[in-house]
């Protein structure tokens, strides 16, 4: 009696886990990339996320990229979220991973929004209210900049309190700067948001002359810009005064970088994504911020300006030559 008992619950344990691995292997998620492969910062996103589904191996991942940070016409990325959707009505996944604002703005937000299909938003900037977040069906984690911060360390080598900005002329930096105002009350002296290369040059030399400090904040939207060496010894010969970002891949084009983690996005995403498959509702799942930051001395910018870190700085900072 007791054989045929424990042959029983042996049977019902084997089905449990066939059933089981069923419900997991039928898992999908996918993630929308705004922009493309090779870009840093959402390359940094995908890194988190794929990090936290390498172990779960009845999970299946598949990434579509919009390509809107090459691509910046109306045209183009009405039609990138268009096939976005008929993607998704394809692959019919469980869970969506939304990286960027683009992905919000033009994706979720127009054809999702409220809908059955959980979404798991990251890399939307600042506020995620204008794209009419929560959803019954969408919860995420808001990009925000530690500016306060940067600007804090840039005061403490600069010879005066003049700011200067500039970067791209795309969405997520005139969001940037909105929000730098209204969240910080931060009033740059001078902001250039340009298009080229050449333009930047240009521009970099001229707010040098302008300003007490710079925040470069993001070299993308800027085309020509990606020839590194080129840019890095322009800056390497032209710097005059202190400059920070909040990106880790401008770390070697600014003297000093706090920046925010791509891949800090990516986890808490692929994370939340697990718990919606696991049966938690997304609307259980609080919306939050980005709080991982980094202090990154470039050293050859700094010793150009002949900045003095001190020492206890230096001892918690990453140092890049």
């Amino acid at each position: 009696m007791f054989t045929h008992i424990k042959i029983l619950f042996i049977l019902l344990l084997l089905v449990q886990s066939v059933l089981a691995q069923d419900v997991i292997s039928d898992s999908k998620i996918l993630f929308i990339n705004s922009y493309h492969k090779g870009y840093a910062w959402s390359d940094g996103i995908q890194r988190g996320v794929e990090a936290i589904l390498a172990d779960e191996k009845f999970v299946l991942l598949k990434t579509i990229e919009m390509d809107t940070k090459r691509n910046t016409s109306a045209e183009f990325i009405l039609q990138a979220a268009f096939k976005v959707k008929q993607y998704i009505e394809k692959f019919n996944p469980d869970v969506v991973i939304a990286a960027d604002d683009n992905a919000s703005k033009y994706v979720v937000e127009p054809y999702y929004k409220n809908a059955d299909l959980p979404f798991v938003f990251c890399g939307v900037n600042w506020d995620a209210s204008v794209y009419g977040y929560p959803y019954s069906n969408a919860t995420g984690i808001v990009e925000v900049a530690l500016i306060k911060q940067i600007i804090r360390q840039l005061q403490t080598y600069a010879k005066g309190s003049k700011i200067g900005f500039i970067g791209g002329d795309v969405l997520t930096t005139h969001k940037e700067l909105k929000y730098h105002k209204k969240l910080f009350n931060i009033n740059y002296d001078k902001i250039y948001l340009v298009k080229t290369f050449k333009e930047w040059q240009e521009k970099y030399l001229q707010l040098q002359e302008e300003v007490d400090m710079i925040i470069f904040y993001n070299y993308a939207g800027i085309s020509g810009i990606n020839d590194w060496q080129l840019a890095e010894k322009f800056i390497l010969e032209n710097i005059k005064i202190p400059t920070s970002s909040a990106y880790r891949f401008m770390a070697p084009l600014v003297a000093i970088t706090i920046a925010k983690s791509a891949e800090e996005q990516g986890r808490w995403s692929a994370q939340t994504a697990l718990k919606i498959l696991a049966g938690v509702k997304p609307s259980e799942i609080p919306i939050v911020q980005n709080n991982d930051g980094k202090l990154i001395i470039n050293i050859k910018l700094v010793n150009k300006l002949g900045l003095r870190i001190p020492l206890n700085i230096l001892r918690i900072s990453e140092i890049i030559k």
